[in-house]
């Protein structure tokens, strides 16, 4: 007897966050034989098979009937191919993307099955990210999942229409933009993606290490690639217009240097006047319904002045790798 839905969990090398989602999933308020879990390894290591054998046991002994698949991903990486890989092992007519990061609700796989079995090709469901009272610019940043429209977290999609768009693009090699680049393309082809109130799942932040949000700039190559694929629908989802005071910062910098060079003074402290008033106001902006305590707001004040330098590196990366006119 086949289930209803197939639950689709990449994981690489997060043992311990994954054994909380599986935990999460076999409380789910469907009957076991509903539903099927499939772990996709993208390492594979053995702590991960350990886990997923483990709660494969624990599942089999409290809930008869339920399975938990353990998946290697043995080709291309990145959760674009290691959901390739889930969705094409599913036994079941619906897919269920979550992460191995999130805590899935009671209720979620019954809210999700709900809102597609009024007609849709796919939905997304709710995401919520709990925060402190005064939380990080990072913590503030991740807490964008909460409005955000048809992310892997928490989504459900028809097997057919994973098969009519080809699943996942796996270009995508990491956690950015494969869902928005789904998305556009079943938007394209069904015209309809609905939401599902229900289908819950809650995504707790994990610590980050000071000055995170500079690495995290490398991930806007990959928004040269959608844009590249949907240009009109990156300007309505995404970002309406390129992040113009990044470059004038740059362009301050750059100026500022050549007029020092040149002896032209005046020229190179008006060039850094400006790039100092485009920073603070960058810096107070972040800093605005965040934590003050003094080692954010200096992490915000460094990360201010880095950041607009390396987003427009690798946008200007992400052009020339895709050949797309993106700045």
């Amino acid at each position: 007897m086949k289930p209803r839905v197939s639950v689709v969990v990449p994981t690489l090398r997060r043992p311990h966050l994954l054994a909380r989602c599986l935990a999460a999933l076999l409380r789910q308020d469907l009957p076991a034989s509903a539903f099927e879990i499939i772990v996709v390894d993208d390492g594979p290591d053995v702590a991960t098979e350990r886990v997923v054998r483990r709660w494969s046991a624990s599942g089999a002994a409290s809930r008869p009937g339920l399975i938990v698949h353990y998946r290697a991903n043995r080709g291309a990486h990145g959760p674009a191919a290691a959901r390739n890989v889930g969705w094409r092992a599913a036994r079941a007519p619906v897919v269920a993307f979550t992460d191995d990061d999130t805590i899935p609700s009671r209720s979620w796989l019954a809210g999700g099955l709900g809102a597609i079995d009024n007609g849709a090709m796919a939905v997304w469901g709710r995401v919520r990210v709990p925060l402190p009272s005064h939380p990080t610019d990072y913590e503030l940043d991740a807490a964008g999942l909460d409005s955000a429209v048809f992310v892997t977290a928490n989504c459900f999609v028809r097997a057919s229409a994973l098969r009519d768009v080809g699943g996942f693009d796996e270009r995508f090699r990491v956690a950015w933009r494969e869902d928005s680049d789904l998305y556009f393309r079943l938007l394209k082809r069904y015209r309809r993606v609905d939401p599902a109130p229900r289908a819950v799942v809650l995504h707790p932040v994990r610590p980050a290490r000071f000055g995170i949000s500079i690495s995290q700039q490398r991930k806007v190559i990959f928004d040269a690639l959608l844009y590249r694929k949907h240009p009109e629908l990156y300007r309505t989802n995404i970002r309406q217009q390129p992040p113009y005071p990044y470059y004038v910062s740059v362009l301050m910098l750059l100026l500022a240097a050549a007029a020092g060079v040149l002896g032209h003074s005046e020229l190179a402290w008006v060039a850094c006047a400006v790039w100092f008033g485009v920073t603070a106001e960058f810096t107070v902006r972040r800093l605005r319904r965040t934590s003050r305590s003094v080692v954010h707001v200096l992490e915000m004040c460094v990360t201010s002045a880095v950041i607009p330098i390396v987003a427009v590196f690798w946008r200007l990366a992400g052009a020339f790798r895709f050949r797309v006119l993106f700045v």
